[in-house]
């Protein structure tokens, strides 16, 4: 592997990507992931099932 390709993958690398939260955010992923829990939740209260 040389210089130049070493540069062409590392920007590639930068440029694709899923656009999902960076890895320091874990407490947003579990802000949304409990707050999807509660929406749901009040969700089958109101529908009336189980």
């Amino acid at each position: 592997m040389t210089a130049y390709t070493a540069t062409v993958t590392a920007r590639a690398r930068n440029l694709v990507g899923t656009g999902g939260p960076k890895d320091s955010s874990a407490w947003v992923e579990h802000v949304l992931g409990w707050t999807l829990v509660v929406v749901v939740a009040m969700f089958v209260t109101q529908v009336g099932w189980l």
